[in-house]
């Protein structure tokens, strides 16, 4: 994410954005609000047609218009966000309008800014800068490789070895050269990798890579994982000598927090959950780390709760629903906390 232009009195005004990636889109998610002003330059038919025996087939032309927002959908497949609401300002105004974002898309988005959006937009400036991390698990005759997001970890490729004719042997050689092929064209581009598995097979798959992709070689790091899929990822992103890029991630970040919490409720420890527990911390001034689910940033109340913890210079971090640790925090309540000393109940 690039930021174009800030114009800001108090916190209240205009930032003009850039989104470069699936993940700038994801952050614009929860950075556009129904009733904020959004301006993109969209495709639009003409209001009227040069062709008066044909009026049905107006042109589409590309239009600057200013949208008041009523509806936002991210589709992380499709690759693009939608934006819909009533023109306010360009053509038709008082028409419905859908504009549909695309990484590459300049826009500009008005309203009253929380802090914890403009703090999400700082980190997806700091995000963009770090390089891609490819995490390619793989266990005798099956490969799972995926790309961290900010979201999570999206899967882009699943690979089987064939059970068909000849010998094992050069069946398990076929299957190690197509793991090195696609893990080489997703690492394009200087990425990092995490080669992870059960076994040997990884060091099998890594000195396979050595001899005929030098460069992709020098950007792998092994790692143990017993499993494949997402439960692999897991295990991956849980351990902590990865290097600096994976252990800054947001994604590294939330598994940490999450399991840190759910070791404190076992023990009865420093950590509150669910709404009333939250609040209750929240009046002795014990809440260190505020755990929010994103879909829950936009309540009043929880924006309430997220400035009073940021004013007693607490730390608030927002989860992903689209991944695990997300997940378990919402099975909490979607709202839970790291206390600074445990609270006698």
């Amino acid at each position: 994410m690039r930021v174009l232009k800030k114009i800001l009195r108090g916190d209240e005004g205009e930032i003009s954005l850039f989104p470069e990636s699936i993940d700038d889109l994801w952050h614009l998610k929860y950075l556009i609000s129904p009733g904020d002003l959004v301006f993109a330059l969209t495709h639009r038919k003409s209001t009227a047609s040069s062709d008066k025996l044909r009026p049905e087939k107006r042109e589409r032309r590309p239009v600057h218009l200013g949208v008041r927002v009523e509806s936002v959908e991210f589709h992380m497949y499709s690759n693009w966000l939608r934006v819909h609401g009533v023109i306010e300002s360009g053509q038709d105004v008082g028409s419905y309008h859908t504009l549909n974002l695309e990484p590459g898309t300049n826009l500009s988005i008005i309203k009253k800014w929380r802090p914890d959006e403009l703090g999400r937009i700082k980190e997806a400036v700091a995000e963009a800068r770090r390089p891609k991390v490819v995490l390619a698990l793989v266990e005798e005759g099956e490969a799972t490789i995926g790309v961290l997001r900010q979201f999570g970890i999206e899967t882009v490729s699943e690979i089987r070895m064939g059970s068909g004719k000849g010998a094992d042997i050069d069946r398990r050689s076929g299957f190690l050269d197509e793991c090195g092929r696609e893990i080489d064209r997703i690492a394009a581009g200087g990425a990092q990798v995490i080669l992870a598995g059960p076994g040997f097979i990884k060091e099998d798959l890594k000195k396979r890579i050595a001899s005929s992709r030098s460069d992709l070689a020098g950007r792998l790091t092994l790692c143990d994982a017993s499993s494949v899929g997402v439960s692999g990822f897991q295990e991956v992103l849980r351990q902590g000598a990865l290097g600096q890029v994976l252990e800054n991630s947001r994604l590294a970040l939330e598994t940490s927090l999450i399991d840190e919490l759910f070791k404190e409720i076992a023990t009865e420890g420093k950590a509150a959950y669910g709404c009333a527990e939250v609040d209750e911390a929240m009046t002795y001034g014990a809440v260190e780390t505020l755990m929010v689910q994103d879909e829950l940033v936009r309540d009043a109340e929880m924006d309430a709760l997220m400035r009073k913890v940021r004013n007693a210079r607490g730390r608030v971090v927002i989860f992903s629903s689209e991944f695990e640790p997300g997940a378990r925090l919402k099975a909490l309540g979607g709202v839970a906390a790291l206390l600074r000393f445990k609270i006698m109940r």
